[in-house]
């Protein structure tokens, strides 16, 4: 009996949720960095395709008239993860697929960040205990 391919694998991964408010900020793509994504915080992940500079930070660091959203919780898993490795980001997001949770997520070498809407995030923790996460205590 084989697993059909829209079911992702179901693995029984470890997170925590770091603390504060995060913020997805969108900048035109030539736009040099800004000073304020330079200063070391739980997470700043920067993106520059040929249409965008985007840049995940927490909310506290976005200066004013930054195009941006704000109010997101962020969750990382608590890798590292083999590139190998199948299945982790699937695993994880599919619960809250399943409970119509949409995400934002940033994968680094080591691991993956899932950014979940504040106000969703109660739900998001059942959803993912539910499935067998397991939320590490800070």
């Amino acid at each position: 009996m084989s697993v059909s391919e829209s079911d992702p694998p179901q693995l029984g991964l470890r997170f925590s949720l770091l603390a504060g408010d995060f913020c997805i900020c969108k900048m035109p793509s030539n736009t040099e960095l800004p000073a304020w994504c330079s200063v070391a915080a739980a997470l700043v992940s920067i993106t520059r395709t040929t249409e965008e500079l985007s840049i995940v930070s927490p909310q506290a660091m976005v200066p004013a008239g930054v195009q941006a959203e704000g109010g997101w919780a962020c969750l990382k898993l608590d890798g590292p993860f083999p590139f190998q490795q199948t299945g982790v980001l699937a695993s994880f997001l599919d619960p809250l697929a399943k409970n119509a949770i949409p995400v934002f997520a940033v994968s680094t070498y080591d691991t993956d960040y899932v950014l979940v809407k504040q106000e969703t995030l109660a739900t998001t923790l059942q959803a993912l205990k539910a499935a067998g996460h397991q939320l590490l205590a800070r």
